[in-house]
């Protein structure tokens, strides 16, 4: 297990500016998600860990060693492509040994490591058939058994699942985490799913144009977000917002929406407050309640639309004016087309953001 220390780097290709000033640490056996939009950066900081992207400006540092211009085979890193990139002539077997052969390893160390990785994977039936034999998952397993032979102290993945079908993920996923678990390895891993992210991190750092905008863990990022960027960017359907303006009803915050209601903010914990402000309310779907009259909650009426069964639960769509937002309901409940709801919220979970820098206020 190792380190590994991101100090202040910037990364440029021609005049644009990928990552700016981008500083992270990660801790031993600690494991990251890069997580982020097309774009965002995540791979290519992942690359300047690896040493496959050169970087302008700051330093890279590995088990307290500075690697910046180290040799990516002198990093001690692993590192699993989105692609499998296995030797189509080579069986899984010479697929995992071959760069053990490559470094001339011993060869009783190599059948050791092979036979390790092929365990810790559950593909030792799989040795001596070659990839064209096998389906999508069984070659991302050999794709991350070629990792594990290195012995790397860290481990990078640059999204490794997302050539995979929906259960095939949902697999794996559940393997890179009892990997994890079993290894206790340093593991850094980009996606820009945030399934992934919230289901596999210990941490998530969440990019955007160069710059990690929060780096919490996974029910911190969810639930507090920093930014208007990370409240809608992580959650499936995504955060509501309502937009509105900051008021003081009674001598307590409250919150004026455009179309005219005042909803109370009691118990909300503002970084800072200031009368007449223009902010934007953030509501997740389960954060909405629709039932009657619950103790502590602010009445928001809704105007249904339409609904979405999704068998566990029902999503159901409706207009707060001319916002269009949505909650989650059991799967029985029903509506009629404009009905209108007798929704609440806990002001204390939600979210409130400013309304021209996005920041949580």
């Amino acid at each position: 297990m190792a380190t590994v220390s991101v100090r202040n780097i910037s990364v440029a290709f021609g005049g644009t500016k990928v990552i700016q000033n981008l500083s992270l640490d990660v801790r031993e056996g600690e494991f990251i998600v890069l997580l982020g939009p097309s774009g965002c950066g995540k791979s290519t900081l992942l690359n300047s860990v690896a040493g496959l992207q050169e970087i302008d400006e700051g330093q890279i540092w590995i088990g307290g060693k500075n690697v910046t211009w180290e040799e990516p085979k002198d990093r001690g890193i692993g590192m699993v492509f989105q692609s499998y990139a296995l030797y189509p002539r080579m069986t899984v077997e010479q697929n995992l040994s071959f760069g053990l052969r490559m470094a001339r390893v011993d060869r009783g160390e190599i059948q050791r490591r092979v036979s390790k990785a092929a365990q810790i994977l559950q593909i030792q039936p799989l040795l001596k058939r070659r990839p064209g034999e096998l389906s999508g998952g069984q070659r991302q397993r050999v794709a991350i058994g070629r990792a594990l032979v290195r012995d790397a102290e860290v481990f990078l993945f640059d999204e490794p699942l997302s050539n995979l079908d929906a259960k095939l993920r949902t697999e794996l996923r559940v393997e890179i985490k009892k990997l994890h678990q079993a290894l206790g390895s340093t593991m850094i891993y980009v996606t820009h799913d945030q399934i992934e992210a919230l289901t596999l991190a210990d941490r998530i750092a969440v990019m955007h144009h160069g710059v990690i905008q929060q780096l919490a863990a996974p029910k911190e990022i969810y639930r507090q977000p920093l930014n208007r960027f990370v409240a809608g960017f992580v959650g499936s359907p995504s955060m509501n917002f309502l937009k509105g303006n900051l008021e003081t009803s009674n001598g307590e915050p409250a919150f004026r929406l455009s179309e005219g209601n005042l909803l109370r903010l009691d118990g909300y914990a503002f970084k800072s407050f200031e009368q007449g402000k223009p902010a934007v309310l953030g509501l997740r779907p389960e954060q909405i309640l629709l039932r009657e009259n619950p103790a502590g909650c602010t009445a928001l009426p809704i105007k249904f639309v339409v609904d979405e069964p999704m068998g566990a639960d029902t999503l159901i769509w409706g207009n707060v004016g001319k916002e269009l937002i949505s909650t989650r309901v059991g799967p029985d409940q029903c509506f009629a087309p404009g009905d209108t709801l007798e929704a609440h919220f806990i002001a204390s979970q939600s979210s409130i953001f400013d309304a021209e820098s996005g920041d949580r206020i």
